[in-house]
């Protein structure tokens, strides 16, 4: 028999905020006010009538709270609350899910399984499991190869000290070529729950070719759609941006090692005695050190996310309208995302997956 007054005054009272918070989740709710109604005297045969339960859900919710208070109450995963693997298997547990990284809570309990002979038959159990060992489901960073983290250090150390001494008749722009193709991207949203949505899908042939610039001072952009993208394509934006900034004594361009703008036409082109363009070259396999590939993936998220065109036309016109007008009109509102709040990525910080 449980005895009632077994709550001390604070422990009742959050008890009681738990059964009348209407934020809480209801099993909660109706655990603490099955413990509140046990402290006032009630059986756990009448608290489990009124609570169409039975009596021993009522005894194994007291003894959840006499363990581990409130956060015993909280726990709804049986299989985890009280660990069916000893501490030696917990332990041989951790070191195979560390070694492995196996993706799927399946493949976890069919290795207990065949290991130890215990069967966890909720998905949910497992996890709790997992939680208890201080594992977590997490999705791998996808890093570049060949990151040498003092070229990175050397680079951003060099555009601030460009920006530093930055003179008013000088502009810092970024470049990139960009070859979005005419497909929707699905990606989670919320809905009905009782309602199955669905996107249609292109098929994914067409593709458009940018070579684009943008200046994240102001947000103006550069975006030439070239039938390829070459050192002919290179050259163009490069002339554009010397159109676009005529009082401007020296352009300085940001852009990747690919070959074309490396080309034998692109030097020469800058060799010119009145060229105002100087290139800068961001290190090699650092796309994270090029702003303007955080305006792709903004542009991929207004554009193709969740969203289908009838036609390669619709979908070349709202790509290009969004990059050459969106973009610069409504650049307070995007700078943030586009920055040049650059980072150090170090391998030897990852365990990179084989």
């Amino acid at each position: 028999m449980i005895r009632r007054g077994f709550l001390d005054p604070e422990s009742r009272r959050d008890l009681i905020e738990l059964a009348r918070d209407g934020s809480a989740a209801h099993r909660l709710a109706r655990r603490a006010n099955a413990l509140v109604l046990l402290d006032d005297g009630m059986t756990c045969a009448a608290i489990a009538k009124v609570l169409f339960l039975d009596d021993d859900t009522i005894r194994t919710w007291y003894q959840l709270y006499k363990e581990d208070g409130i956060e015993g109450l909280a726990s709804f995963h049986h299989e985890g609350g009280a660990c069916r693997l000893t501490v030696e298997q917990q332990d041989k547990l951790k070191a195979w899910v560390s070694s492995t990284l196996p993706r799927t809570t399946r493949q976890i309990g069919a290795w207990i399984a065949v290991e130890f002979g215990i069967e966890y038959h909720t998905r949910s159990g497992l996890i709790a499991l997992m939680h208890r060992l201080g594992m977590e489901h997490r999705k791998p960073t996808a890093i570049s190869r060949k990151l040498i983290p003092a070229k990175q250090a050397a680079f951003i150390a060099a555009y601030e000290a460009l920006l530093n001494q930055l003179s008013a008749d000088e502009a810092v722009i970024f470049a990139d070529a960009v070859h979005p193709t005419h497909a929707a991207r699905p990606v989670g949203c919320w809905a009905p729950k009782d309602t199955p949505v669905a996107i249609e899908q292109s098929s994914g042939r067409d593709r458009l070719n940018i070579h684009g610039a943008i200046d994240l001072e102001t947000g103006r952009t550069v975006m030439k759609d070239v039938l390829t993208v070459d050192a002919l394509s290179t050259i163009l934006l490069l002339t554009s941006l010397e159109a676009l900034y005529p009082g401007m004594r020296l352009i300085h361009v940001f852009l990747d090692n690919a070959r074309y703008h490396h080309a034998k036409l692109v030097k020469a082109w800058l060799a010119r005695p009145d060229c105002r363009i100087r290139l800068h070259f961001v290190p090699a396999y650092c796309p994270h050190l090029n702003p303007i590939e955080r305006l792709w993936g903004l542009m991929h998220r207004h554009i193709t996310h969740n969203k289908c065109y009838p036609s390669f036309k619709d979908f070349s016109i709202a790509m290009l309208a969004f990059l050459r007008n969106e973009v610069p009109r409504n650049w307070r509102a995007y700078c943030d995302e586009v920055t040049d709040n650059f980072r150090i990525i170090d391998p030897k910080e990852f365990r990179i997956i084989a």
